[in-house]
């Protein structure tokens, strides 16, 4: 078994680079896809360079992965934990509403015993572990296995949150100004009314373990702190992070899905996709809106159909994953007959990654989750920037503060916004003079987010 200690996971961690020594790495990643995903890249990478990798999480979300590489997949165990026996077999985000969340976390926190049981018997040389797991480091220590908090989150995210405990925030006017340890120029912090949706989450009021203190705690102690992010976007929340620490923290790229097979490859026979491309094709280049929100972002009647008149007033052609709902929320009326000769909505899957790498697709309405913004900026779509929900919000002012991308202007109270708003914002992005900033910004992160490489 390894001794436990930092000087010995650094040392470890130095033995990552020979080409002649293999790693048995553990991935422990928190139940919610955005998350997920992320870490299955970074895990095939590792298993590229021949490094053993268990993949842990609970049988469903297991089940749902998308299939191996046959190269890979030798290298790759799937390590299924219990059940968590929430009702409607609930084990991800995915499959709950947003004030559900909580219990989520509470069952996942009963993992511990059962993931304590699989590292002292496979007794891997790195866990990498995500920010809901707070106990991982104190358990890691005990069986001497050195860890790594992997976050998903990006740095400015992480540097907001900070790793004070305890927190010196305790109202929601502390979290719309950047915190007192950053000292560079930066609007990143939440809007009034993204505090009052979050602040019981951020706080813990709605849990007996808040996610700032999760983050804190897997930050101050772990061995090292891994981001999805790069020099080349934020080197200053790198730099700050690293300063407050006083540990390694490894920008590890932004991680970018495999780029889709070719129309002509395996998947050509998928009529959704060939359909969709050949209207794509009738398009003049630039000049689409895509639209989606993820899985989580769900917004209310009002939000959507702001959104949807907001897109039949700019005149562009665009197309909408719009997820189904279980409620009763509904576009306007009449909105898809209007629209019908310039717009899709499609109330299923969409092929997101490959309509964002079609040249007729100009500008991205977006709800700002990381995951979207790297497919997006890989291909240099330019961004209009929607935020919902959990760090979406400081997502879109680091974005801003980059000039990266635009966000709909909207109610500092309420949040609410207009059509008009959303139809003028896509203009700026999409056409007019004044918006080429953002489209020229977004063509230059493009070599940045989409090279596997970095």
């Amino acid at each position: 078994m390894a001794a436990s200690g930092t000087d010995h996971s650094l040392a470890v961690a130095g033995r990552i680079g020979e080409n002649d020594v293999k790693l048995h790495i553990a991935m422990f990643p928190w139940l919610a896809f955005g998350h997920i995903q992320p870490y299955l890249e970074l895990a095939k990478l590792f298993a590229q360079k021949g490094h053993q990798i268990s993949f842990i999480s609970t049988p469903k979300n297991i089940h749902r992965l998308p299939k191996l590489p046959p190269n890979l997949s030798p290298l790759i165990n799937l390590v299924k934990l219990p059940s968590l026996n929430l009702p409607n077999d609930a084990e991800s985000t995915s499959d709950l509403p947003r004030e559900k969340v909580p219990t989520l976390k509470k069952a996942h926190d009963g993992l511990r015993d059962s993931l304590s049981d699989f590292l002292r018997s496979s007794t891997p040389d790195w866990l990498l572990f995500d920010f809901a797991a707070y106990w991982v480091p104190d358990m890691a220590r005990n069986i001497g296995i050195p860890n790594a908090y992997f976050s998903i989150f990006n740095a400015a995210s992480l540097g907001f949150i900070g790793a004070e405990i305890p927190d010196y925030r305790t109202e929601p006017d502390d979290f719309v100004v950047p915190p007192k340890w950053v000292s560079f120029r930066s609007t990143v912090a939440f809007r009034k009314y993204e505090v009052s949706k979050n602040f019981d989450d951020l706080t813990g009021m709605d849990d007996d373990v808040s996610v700032c203190y999760r983050i804190a705690k897997a930050l101050r102690g772990c061995h090292a702190v891994a981001v999805r992010s790069c020099w080349e976007l934020e080197k200053e929340w790198l730099n700050l992070l690293r300063d407050l620490l006083g540990k390694p923290v490894l920008p590890i790229g932004q991680l970018p899905p495999a780029p889709p097979p070719n129309d002509n490859e395996e998947d050509g026979n998928d009529e959704r996709w060939r359909s969709t491309k050949r209207w794509l094709d009738l398009q003049p280049k630039r000049s689409v809106v895509y639209v989606a929100f993820g899985s989580e972002a769900v917004p209310s009647q009002d939000e959507l159909t702001e959104i949807a008149l907001g897109l039949e007033l700019s005149g562009f052609p665009f197309f909408w994953a719009l997820r189904p709902r279980s409620d009763s929320v509904e576009l306007p009326t009449g909105f898809e007959d209007r629209t019908r000769e310039r717009g899709i909505v499609c109330p299923s899957w969409a092929p997101q990654l490959k309509i964002l790498g079609h040249d007729s697709v100009g500008g991205f309405l977006t709800h700002s989750g990381w995951s979207s913004v790297v497919e997006a900026l890989q291909f240099g779509v330019s961004l209009v920037l929607l935020a919902f929900t959990n760090d979406q919000g400081l997502n879109a002012k680091l974005l801003e503060d980059k000039m990266i991308g635009y966000s709909v202007s909207r109610d500092e109270n309420d949040g609410s916004f207009t059509k008009e708003s959303v139809a003028e914002s896509l203009k700026l992005v999409v056409e007019k003079e004044e918006g080429k900033v953002y489209r020229d910004q977004a063509k230059e992160m493009s070599p940045v987010f989409g090279d596997r490489g970095v």
